[in-house]
């Protein structure tokens, strides 16, 4: 947002936009799963409100949240486009989603937390204000909402099933609210929310979301692919494991997905040997979930983000497209160090 934006909406509507700003990012990141993307679009919105009679306005917040989604859902029909001609397979772009990273609408330290914490669980609602101290089961709830495993599977929707599912899933709006969003009967609505639970529940995998499990199991997995040893490595994978890689043709990454624990293992070990200059390895929540950053010359070089299950790694997701990574430039001073080597 520029200055000269912020003027000539006047102090009244920047006040009473900014509160929202956190809550719109994270319904438009949803359903775009892209943050630079989901940027432009809450950028979008305040022009949108900037230039809108604000008397005529009954709820600011219901407002919002009509015109980003709207927007949002335009985007990701140009998107899907776009993608099809995506070099090698396409992964969301990585997020932090730790303590005092609420952008994705989740719980945490900053500004906005307890606002985007009430707009984001179940029993909240476009007109209410919400709960400002969700459990553990909420948060949980939230944080499995802009993970990769679903993110990937919601590229399989349609943009108007994507739109609901987010908005029913991820925010708790009833049908009928999400019917003004979108303009569309409550009946319909509830068509579009069934067919899209129906699909994700088919497509999406299970592994663990314990945070500790998570933790131990990447570290293990670190260690194993700094020994250089295969068979040390093997032992943490699954036999099935999967890996796959963006690197937008860009970055170096495998143009097709490889399987297999022996495959996955020479991939990875060969990655180790041929470390970027200067590399450093952290630690930190990225989209809800445990993830290794790596670091080049203090500037993020990629992301490894393991799905695991049963104290194994089933899926591996690596993300080294440099367009993708702004979002973990802070990783440096948020992040766990990990000794490399």
């Amino acid at each position: 947002m520029h200055s000269g934006d912020d003027q000539d909406a006047g102090p009244d509507g920047v006040a009473a936009f900014n509160p929202h700003r956190e809550l719109l990012f994270g319904v438009a990141y949803r359903v775009l799963g892209r943050a630079v993307d989901a940027e432009d679009v809450v950028q979008d919105a305040w022009l949108r409100w900037r230039d809108v009679d604000h008397a005529r306005v009954v709820d600011v917040r219901a407002y919002l949240v009509k015109v980003t989604t709207r927007l949002a859902i335009d985007r990701l029909r140009s998107a899907q486009r776009r993608r099809e001609t995506y070099v090698g397979p396409w992964l969301p772009e990585p997020i932090l989603t730790g303590t005092g990273h609420t952008r994705a609408g989740l719980p945490g330290s900053g500004p906005h937390a307890t606002n985007v914490a009430g707009s984001s669980v179940a029993g909240s609602s476009l007109t209410g204000g919400g709960l400002t101290s969700p459990d553990v089961a909420d948060e949980v709830a939230r944080a499995e909402t802009v993970s990769f495993a679903l993110l990937v599977v919601l590229e399989t929707l349609s943009p108007l099933e994507r739109a609901v599912f987010v908005l029913r899933e991820a925010f708790a709006l009833s049908y009928a609210e999400i019917g003004e969003v979108l303009d569309r009967t409550e009946e319909a609505v509830r068509q579009l929310a069934r067919r899209a639970r129906d699909h994700v529940r088919e497509r999406r995998p299970r592994f663990d979301t314990d945070h500790a499990t998570q933790r131990r199991v990447t570290e293990q997995f670190l260690a194993a692919s700094m020994s250089g040893d295969l068979a040390s490595l093997m032992r943490v994978l699954a036999p099935d494991v999967t890996l796959h890689g963006d690197g937008g043709g860009v970055a170096k990454g495998p143009l097709r997905v490889i399987s297999t624990a022996d495959k996955v293992g020479r991939f990875l070990l060969g990655m180790a040997t041929n470390a970027p200059p200067e590399p450093r390895a952290f630690l930190a929540t990225v989209n809800g979930q445990v993830a290794l950053v790596v670091t080049s010359r203090g500037v993020p070089h990629s992301v490894l983000a393991l799905e695991v299950a049963d104290g194994r790694v089933t899926t591996v997701r690596l993300i080294a497209n440099p367009d993708k990574l702004r979002g973990l430039r802070d990783i440096e001073r948020v992040g766990t160090p990990i000794p490399l080597g």
